[in-house]
Order: structure tokens, then C-alpha cells, then sequence
């Protein structure tokens, strides 16, 4: 059997979840900036959203999520009072995931698209995975009213 890189099995367990790869050509859309300004936005946001937090230091979307703390300060950025971010340690990945995505889940209506198991079972989190949900997350955030958008 192949080996098969963990960034390839955070990828198949993502398209399992939801039922398989689509198939058939893509739509045509045409986005104001493209997907690189997107990415570029939201990774700014989320770096200013968790600055000034211990052990975090948001780069990019892989590495700098790997201890699950980046998603804890982001979401405690928006609901300090759901949690005490002072009381988190940056090697208890399980319960740090777990803490933000029922935080993200209950607090921001957002969908369970990541996996605890998964998060922890990869020493660095598959990027693709990563910035799918901070999307679904900001798309909550600004339906809830609590993330203000350029109006077009």
C-alpha cells in the first residue's frame, strides 16, 4: 500500500464527510479580486483578530493553527466571555480544538466542517482545511452582524 502524506489524508477525510469530490465542469465565476486577495484578507483579518495573544502568531493557514490556540483567540476575540483563553496551554491540542469548534458551533451557528480527530491526528493542520473553515466561520460571523463588510 502507498504511503499517503497527511495533508492528502486530511483531504480525503474532508471529501468523505461531504459525500465525495464533485464531478463535471466547474461554473464560471467571476470574482471581484480573485481567490488570492480572498486568502490574503483572511489572513489578515485573522491575524488582527488574535493579536496580542499568548502563542499565537498567525502566518499562514497550516502551521500557525497546529496547537488549536489560533482558533481559541479568534473566537474569544468575539466572545470573551465564553471562555478563559489565560487558562489554555498550547500542548493540549484535543482540548483546544474542541473548545473552539463547539465555541465556533454554538456561540457562531458554524457548521462542524473540521474534525477534533482529525486536527489532532496531523502534526500540521492541511491549509485547504484550514482556510475552508475560517471562510464558513467569517461567513457566520457576518451574518450574525458582528464582522462589518465593504458594502459593494
Amino acid at each position: 500500500r502507498p504511503r499517503v502524506s497527511a495533508r492528502a489524508e486530511g483531504r480525503s477525510a474532508i471529501v468523505e464527510k461531504f459525500g465525495g469530490a464533485a464531478s463535471g465542469p466547474g461554473p464560471r465565476l467571476r470574482r471581484a479580486g480573485g481567490a488570492a486577495a480572498v486568502k490574503g484578507m483572511l489572513l489578515e483579518w485573522s491575524r488582527a483578530r488574535t493579536r496580542g495573544y499568548a502563542h499565537v502568531d498567525v502566518q499562514n493557514f497550516s502551521g500557525s493553527w497546529g496547537s488549536g490556540l489560533a482558533f481559541c483567540a479568534l473566537l474569544h476575540s468575539f466572545f470573551p466571555d465564553a471562555f478563559d483563553y489565560g487558562s489554555l496551554e498550547p500542548s493540549a491540542r484535543r482540548h483546544n480544538f474542541t473548545l473552539a469548534f463547539t465555541t465556533a458551533e454554538e456561540r457562531a451557528g458554524c457548521p462542524p466542517l473540521l474534525e477534533v480527530e482529525d486536527m489532532v491526528r496531523l502534526p500540521v493542520p492541511d491549509a485547504k482545511c484550514v482556510y475552508t473553515y475560517l471562510q464558513e466561520l467569517y461567513r457566520c460571523l457576518v451574518a450574525k452582524g458582528l464582522v462589518k463588510t465593504k458594502k459593494r
